[in-house]
């Protein structure tokens, strides 16, 4: 019996530690990219980051009644919205003084443009390389 019991410990310690290792490898560093936009610009007027993960947290400093984001595979028609990566959309238009964010988005090494269809901005240069 103390060999039954002994084993069914090792199993379970075995199966446990298993599946805390699995959650660590699934669990995903998120950073926050901050943009502001004022009339007609974003202030950061271009970005180079490493591959990852990241939020878009976009701040609408009086530049328009709403603004949003839209982030485009640079070469890709950004006129045409299924060319869009629509994680990187706020998940609310962002009103004046006011601040929203994109749910997470993984970014691959590349380069992207960002720009606001609200608020027409130039489109900008967003780099992802590796470091």
């Amino acid at each position: 019996m103390k060999k039954v019991v002994s084993i069914l410990v090792i199993v379970l310690a075995f199966t446990l530690n298993s599946n805390a290792q699995d959650k660590m490898m699934d669990k995903v560093v998120v950073k926050t990219i901050a943009l502001e936009q004022t009339k007609g610009e974003f202030t950061e007027k271009g970005l180079t980051v490493s591959p990852g993960t990241y939020v878009f947290e976009i701040s609408n400093n009086n530049a328009a009644e709403k603004v949003g984001l839209v982030l485009v595979k640079k070469g890709a028609d950004a006129s045409k919205p299924e060319n869009h990566i629509k994680t990187a959309y706020v998940t609310a238009a962002v009103t004046k003084g006011k601040t929203e964010k994109s749910n997470p988005t993984t970014l691959e090494a590349g380069e992207y443009v960002y720009f606001c269809p609200l608020n027409p901005t130039p489109q900008y240069i967003l780099t992802v390389q590796k470091y």
